[in-house]
């Protein structure tokens, strides 16, 4: 093997093996081996999934799909269509909007276009751990600011971060894992004063109170993302899409992906989305309404403070030691996001809001572990 190949190939191999990677934990199926059961008694809490919407319709869905493509050809035509239906779904004009591989293919892309090395990104910390991830292997540095005590952002001391250094801002609303939605006047307030690009990730958007998409016109340095993995449920598809001023939208779209990066099918699935929007609507309404109950019984568990949320999970604090309650639930087949130590709260989960028969099984569990 030649010389110089080796020497370089180990300098390599070193420098990526140092960049974080994201890592999803122990898989459902895992887990049922590990614990002997079938797969089906497992409880998937974990990953933020919209269990509410109707398994059944959608099914039909993808069986008219079935019959309509042709899984031969390229998908040519797809995207402007699909463009067309968000256009009217979200009403901003077509030349607005960017189609991609969910919301971390587009965080990717866009930091891949406007970070180089030496860049600064800033954003509030906890919060999604994508968009670091991707600062640092383009040698960014990626600076955080704790939010306060209330999961509400710290503007000043954010503010105090910007300079001609920083050229990518990226604020999660709502948040996750805190599950709440930022002060409109913040991000405002942010977004008017940094000197460099605006991601505003709103996946949780439709169980909110309220959206910065109708005012997209207001920020030319703002890209706001949304998925479809969400309200829409459809996760195992990674579709999404980003809102942005034109030529922003343009840039993006036309410089960073490769050619066809978004399955024809996938596409065409999130259209039958839309054109039977009472799917979403109806899993929206259902998960919301599953969500205020679940809150409040959360909270009459002795040692458990659960936060309100404007999302499709919710952020709970433990007073016993977050890995002792975690691995007394993975026994019983109980899967939820282990955060540990956020601000003040020393043993924090994020839980998905699942389906009523999911939370009974969750909440009795809670409450013998924490009484045990």
């Amino acid at each position: 093997m030649n010389t110089s190949y080796e020497k370089w190939i180990k300098q390599k191999i070193v420098k990526l093996q140092a960049i974080d990677c994201y890592s999803a934990g122990v898989t459902p199926e895992l887990l049922a081996k590990q614990i002997g059961v079938g797969i089906s008694q497992v409880v998937k809490l974990n990953f933020n999934e919209n269990l509410f919407v109707n398994r059944g319709k959608q099914t039909a869905l993808m069986k008219e799909l079935a019959d309509e493509i042709d899984l031969r050809m390229y998908p040519e035509d797809e995207v402007p269509k699909l463009v067309k239906k968000i256009s009217r779904y979200i009403d901003v004009p077509e030349e607005y909007i960017i189609v991609s591989n969910a919301g971390d293919e587009l965080i990717d892309r866009t930091i891949r276009l406007f970070i180089e090395k030496g860049d600064v990104a800033v954003s509030f910390s906890p919060s999604f751990a994508i968009p670091r991830l991707c600062v640092k292997r383009q040698e960014g540095e990626y600076v955080t600011i704790p939010l306060k005590e209330d999961f509400q952002i710290d503007v000043k001391s954010m503010l105090s971060q910007f300079s001609d250094k920083t050229r990518l801002l990226y604020l999660c609303s709502p948040n996750n894992p805190t599950s709440n939605q930022m002060k409109p006047q913040d991000i405002e307030t942010l977004a008017k004063a940094f000197p460099g690009i605006v991601i505003l990730d709103e996946a949780y958007g439709e169980f909110a109170d309220y959206s910065f998409v109708p005012r997209i016109r207001e920020f030319p340095n703002m890209i706001i993302l949304r998925t479809f993995s969400k309200a829409f449920g459809l996760a195992m598809l990674r579709l999404g899409y980003a809102v942005a001023n034109p030529e922003l939208a343009k840039i993006t779209t036309e410089k960073a992906p490769l050619p066809y990066p978004v399955s024809g099918f996938s596409i065409r699935m999130g259209i039958k989305m839309l054109e039977n929007m009472e799917i979403m609507k109806t899993a929206v309404a259902s998960l919301k309404s599953e969500r205020g109950k679940l809150i409040k019984a959360l909270n009459q568990i002795n040692g458990i403070k659960a936060f309100d949320s404007q999302a499709d999970f919710i952020l709970i604090n433990t007073k016993k030691n977050a890995d002792e309650v975690y691995e007394k639930l993975l026994k019983r087949g109980i899967m939820l996001k282990k955060w540990g130590k956020i601000l003040q709260y020393e043993n924090c989960f994020r839980l998905t809001v699942g389906l009523p028969e999911m939370n009974t099984k969750l909440i009795e569990a809670l409450k013998k572990i924490q009484s045990d």
